[in-house]
């Protein structure tokens, strides 16, 4: 089975889940992040505990660290600098 998380900061003080799915739903979310651009993390284990939140749920504080590395990867693959991400919505974990 394949899953897929989206999140979302760029307007969010904390990453918001923006989009979850299973199977045909994920593939379609990859497909679609790939297609505009958004970089992918596969991290099961943090696709695992973000699965389990809610679309327009904030992530619980206590992957605020986890998620900040997911973050601090795309800044560094995107040529980017903290604060960006006001103007960036690219931004996705999946599995």
């Amino acid at each position: 089975m394949r899953q897929a998380v989206a999140l979302a900061y760029s307007k969010n003080p904390v990453p918001v889940v923006i989009a979850k799915g299973d199977d045909d739903l994920a593939w379609r979310m990859i497909e679609e992040a790939n297609k505009h651009g958004v970089f992918i993390s596969e991290d099961p284990q943090l696709l695992a505990l973000l699965s389990r939140l809610n679309v327009d749920q904030e992530i619980p504080e206590e992957l605020y660290t986890t998620v900040a590395v997911v973050l601090s990867w795309v800044y560094w693959l995107k040529g980017m600098r903290p604060g960006d991400e006001k103007f960036d919505t690219n931004n996705a974990v999946e599995s």
